[in-house]
């Protein structure tokens, strides 16, 4: 069992009903084991002594009519180790929960707000779950990847994790059973600017690719025209850049 001392935000777009998921951690490949979400169901992000099965047993009570408060409660309950757990939960109507064992490592706490959940653990201060909060309520005009992006950057901007930065991660759930975008810094001295400049060319070159792919209630059908030419490109000369040319032949 690893322990994630994080600081990460869930939350639901009421524009959209998209469901995302924001995280950060001086841990390496944090999105690899701390954020969950499911379609039509919730977002959740398990952290401090992360236990998956608490994620999946929230979204799973969600799922069978709880709302985020109910199942998170269940879970909780059923969980030996509550203690030293802390996840928040986003359903998806909007509702948000969030639990901060009372053995979490020190600072650790939570703010649950419309729509969403910000927690945080070995963290310098609550500063860092205040300044998350409030960017992401003072950008409500945005997309809600855009909202989450800096919602970490400002916990970043204010602290973060006391023991420094390693990973950061972003996903965003839409209606398929795939997420509409998964983008991970896993190892990086300053993985929330790395994850900005991720975020910047996937909207960009991974974006129009994932929305022309087959959707559970619509036939099956190539990438359209232009995703195709594009990503035929070496990836630095497609829009946004990134990657590298390929190599040249070498001949003996």
């Amino acid at each position: 069992m690893q322990e994630f001392n994080t600081f990460s935000i869930v939350a639901r777009c009421p524009k959209t009903g998209l469901l995302g998921v924001a995280v950060a951690t001086a841990v390496p490949a944090v999105g690899s084991t701390c954020p969950f979400s499911r379609p039509g169901v919730g977002a959740a992000s398990t952290q401090s002594w992360v236990n998956p099965y608490l994620a999946i047993a929230v979204l799973d009570g969600i799922e069978s009519g709880k709302t985020a408060v109910q199942a998170l409660d269940a879970a909780i309950a059923a969980d030996d180790g509550r203690s030293l757990r802390q996840i928040g939960v986003v359903d998806h109507s909007g509702v948000a929960a969030a639990w901060s064992g009372s053995d979490c490592t020190p600072w650790f706490g939570q703010e649950v707000g419309d729509g969403f959940a910000a927690q945080g653990n070995m963290l310098v201060g609550p500063e860092t779950i205040a300044a998350m909060s409030r960017a992401f309520r003072d950008s409500k005009g945005c997309d809600l990847d855009e909202r989450l992006m800096r919602a970490l950057e400002a916990g970043d901007a204010s602290g973060g994790d006391k023991r420094g930065k390693q990973s950061a991660a972003l996903r965003i759930q839409g209606s398929e059973a795939y997420p509409v975008l998964d983008v991970r810094a896993d190892e990086h001295p300053e993985p929330i600017a790395e994850l900005r400049r991720i975020l910047t060319i996937s909207r960009l070159q991974l974006a129009p690719f994932v929305a022309g792919m087959p959707k559970h209630d619509a036939p099956a059908g190539a990438a359209p025209r232009e995703v195709q030419t594009m990503l035929a490109l070496p990836p630095p000369l497609r829009p946004g850049g990134g990657g590298s040319l390929p190599a040249k032949n070498v001949s003996s």
